[in-house]
């Protein structure tokens, strides 16, 4: 039987365990996905050698950056953005070949760019995690300017306390690629002065669970546009199969 999986810690929840079986077991493959909660990315190496019918691996928190260095190639986009949440295992009779690819950016463009109007040209970039490279270049192609925001003051960086309501009538796009308000803490947002929200921001949250989070029922209420990340997740899904399928 294929194998593919998801790495990570923790693993409190998987959509990608449950999107994949699901997918297997409706197109009748003899396949199956499974969790890999591991305390460290070292653990990688034991992973892939205990499986030998493992194909293919997701990547999440807190391993895309930490993985890199386990890895034989990069694809171009991986490389750029400077993260990886899908692995390709390639096996031959005398060694095992892993490539890591990014699906995040194809999930986050094509799931931001119906949303964009003409006026939205800058965005702000809550956190700077693996995710947050790969929107920061999905807000690339799609034409936007962006600042990144962080907890702690970083050059080039924002920090929450400086982000005044003209800040965010400038950057009318606001993307949250932290866990902030994530299951099970679903009354933390990220500190913003919402007030200063219109109709003209759109604020996007890699998050899915819950459907709605403070962040987005903040924003909703002061009249902006919210989208979640689940089409997002969706869509990073079906690339992954295709990066795990493709030859190149």
């Amino acid at each position: 039987m294929d194998q593919y999986g998801l790495i990570g810690y923790p693993l409190r929840h998987s959509f990608s365990m449950s999107f994949f079986n699901e997918k297997f077991k409706n197109e009748k493959r003899d396949a199956e996905y499974l969790n890999f909660e591991i305390p460290s990315v070292a653990h990688l190496p034991e992973i892939i050698a205990a499986h030998p019918h493992l194909h293919g691996l997701n990547v999440t928190i807190p391993y895309k950056e930490q993985v890199i260095p386990y890895l034989d190639e990069l694809s171009e986009e991986a490389r750029s953005i400077g993260a990886v949440n899908v692995i390709r295992i390639t096996r031959t009779h005398d060694r095992t070949y892993l490539k890591g690819f990014n699906s995040d950016i194809i999930g986050f463009t094509r799931s931001l760019e119906g949303l964009l109007e003409p006026h939205h040209r800058k965005a702000l970039i809550l956190g700077t995690g693996g995710a947050s490279k790969a929107v920061r270049h999905g807000l690339e192609r799609l034409g936007l300017a962006y600042k990144f925001v962080s907890r702690r003051e970083q050059p080039g960086m924002l920090t929450y306390e400086q982000i005044t309501p003209e800040i965010i009538r400038e950057y009318e796009v606001i993307v949250n690629c932290t866990p902030c308000g994530m299951y099970p803490h679903c009354e933390e947002a990220p500190a913003l002065p919402y007030e200063a929200m219109n109709s003209n921001n759109l604020l996007y949250d890699l998050i899915y669970n819950p459907d709605q989070t403070l962040f987005m029922r903040k924003g909703a209420q002061a009249g902006a546009t919210t989208k979640n990340g689940l089409e997002m997740l969706l869509l990073q899904a079906y690339a992954s199969w295709e990066f795990w399928q493709s030859e190149t």
